[in-house]
C-alpha cells in the first residue's frame, strides 16, 4: 500500500466525521417528537432503545473492523445510517421511530471505533502516533463544526417544517458512501488466533473490564462523562422552551454550543497539556456535575449559559480519554476496545435517560435535572476513587 494513500485518509475521516455529526434536525428533534406526540419519557426511551442496539452491535462490529475491514466497516454504516434517516423522515408513530432508531443503531456500531481506530492506525504507520490526541481532538472538533452549521441550516428550515430538516439528514448522511470508498486501509498487526469470535469476545471484555484495571475505570469513567453529557442534550430544548427562548434562535443557539464544544475539542490537547491528567480527567466531571445543579435552582433564560459546561466537557473527554486508552492498547483490539468503551457510555445513558424522563413528565423538568446531577456526581466520584487506586490519575 502506498503511503500516499494512507496519508489521504487523515483528511478523508475528518469529511466522514463531518458527515457523520452533522444533523440538520437536532436543534428541533425533541420539539419534532412532541408534535408527533411522543412525551419526554417515551423520547428518552427511545434513545434507550437506540442505545441497547448500538451496545448489543458495538462488539461484534468492533471484532468486524479489526478482523476483516475498517473502511468496509464503514461503509456498511453509512449504508445504514441513511436507510435509517429516511425511514425516519416517513414515519409519525413511536414504533417506526423505532424501527428507524434501530436501523441508525446499526449504522453507527459500524462506524464507531472503526474510525478512531483507522485514524490511530493511520498515524501509527506514519510514525505519527504521538500525535493523535491533536488529531482526534481536531477531527471531533470538524464534526462539532458540522454538528453547528448544520444546526443553523435546520433551524430555518424546521420554521418550514418541523419534518423537512429529516430529509436533509439522510441526504447528508449518504454521501458517507463515497467516502468511506476512497479510504485505504493501514497495516493491522494481527497474532494468529484460531479460538472463536465468542472466545475472543470474551477475553476482550474480561481483558478491558475486569483484569486491566486502570483501562478498566478509563472506560468507565469515559462512559460516565459520556452518558452525562449526553442526557443534557435530550434536555436542552425543553429547557429553551421552558424558558420561552423563540424557535427562530434554536439552529443559532445550538450552532453556538457545538461550536464551543468544536473549539475545546480542538485544543484539547493544549489544554490537559497545560492541566496535566489529573486535572484534567477531575474537571470532566465537575463540570456537567454543577451544570446540572445550576440549571435545576430555576427557570430563567440568563442560565442557558451553563450549558456551555456540558459543551467543554463533550469537547474534551473523547481526545483525552481516548488517546490514554490507546497508549494501552495494541493494534490488533484497538477498535474492539474503543467500541467497548462507547458500549459502556451507551449502557449508562440507557439506564439513567428513561428514568429522569420519567421524573421529568411525572414531576417536573427541575427535579430530572437535579436527579441526573447527583447521579453523576456520586458515580464519577467513585469512578476517581478507584481511578486513583489504580494510578489512572
Amino acid at each position: 500500500m502506498k503511503k500516499k494513500n494512507v496519508d489521504s485518509n487523515v483528511w478523508k475521516l475528518y469529511l466522514i466525521k463531518a458527515v457523520k455529526s452533522g444533523m440538520f434536525s437536532i436543534p428541533i428533534i425533541v420539539l419534532f417528537f412532541k408534535e408527533n406526540g411522543l412525551s419526554m419519557k417515551e423520547i428518552l426511551l427511545l434513545q434507550s432503545l437506540f442505545s441497547i442496539v448500538v451496545i448489543s452491535l458495538e462488539l461484534p462490529t468492533g471484532r468486524f473492523a479489526d478482523r476483516v475491514s475498517r473502511k468496509i466497516s464503514i461503509l456498511i454504516g453509512g449504508i445504514m445510517a441513511t436507510i435509517g434517516y429516511i425511514l425516519y423522515s416517513l414515519s409519525y408513530t413511536f414504533w417506526g421511530f423505532l424501527c428507524a432508531e434501530a436501523i441508525l443503531g446499526v449504522g453507527l456500531s459500524f462506524v464507531s471505533g472503526a474510525d478512531s481506530a483507522m485514524l490511530y492506525d493511520t498515524l501509527l504507520e506514519r510514525e505519527a502516533e504521538s500525535e493523535y490526541k491533536k488529531v482526534q481532538g481536531k477531527s471531533d472538533s470538524v464534526g462539532m463544526i458540522s454538528e453547528g452549521v448544520t444546526s443553523i441550516i435546520g433551524g430555518a428550515l424546521a420554521l418550514i417544517s418541523l419534518r423537512f430538516p429529516l430529509y436533509w439528514d439522510a441526504g447528508l448522511t449518504f454521501l458517507m458512501v463515497p467516502l468511506a470508498l476512497t479510504l485505504a486501509e493501514p497495516k493491522v498487526h494481527r497474532a494468529e488466533n484460531a479460538e472463536s469470535v465468542f472466545v475472543q469476545t470474551w477475553k476482550l471484555l474480561k481483558f478491558s473490564l475486569n483484569d486491566h484495571k486502570e483501562l478498566k475505570w478509563l472506560i468507565f469513567y469515559s462512559a460516565i462523562i459520556g452518558a452525562s453529557t449526553l442526557t443534557m442534550v435530550w434536555f436542552i430544548q425543553t429547557y429553551w422552551v421552558a424558558t420561552n427562548v423563540p424557535l427562530k434562535f434554536f439552529g443559532v443557539l445550538w450552532a453556538t454550543l457545538q461550536f464551543s464544544a468544536a473549539f475545546f475539542s480542538w485544543r484539547a490537547h493544549s489544554i490537559e497539556k497545560y492541566l496535566g491528567r489529573k486535572k484534567s480527567l477531575i474537571m470532566l466531571i465537575v463540570f456537567p456535575v454543577v451544570g446540572y445543579f445550576v440549571l435545576s435552582t430555576s427557570l430563567f433564560i440568563w442560565l442557558n449559559v451553563f450549558m456551555l459546561l456540558f459543551y467543554v466537557t463533550r469537547g474534551i473527554n473523547n481526545p483525552v480519554i481516548s488517546d490514554y486508552i490507546n497508549g494501552l492498547v495494541s493494534s490488533e483490539i484497538r477498535a474492539s476496545i474503543l467500541s467497548v468503551k462507547n458500549l459502556i457510555g451507551r449502557l449508562v445513558f440507557s439506564m439513567v435517560g428513561p428514568f429522569v424522563g420519567w421524573i421529568n413528565d411525572m414531576i417536573s423538568l427541575q427535579m430530572a435535572l437535579a436527579i441526573s446531577g447527583s447521579i453523576f456526581m456520586v458515580s464519577g466520584m467513585i469512578a476517581l476513587f478507584f481511578m486513583r487506586k489504580h494510578k489512572a490519575l
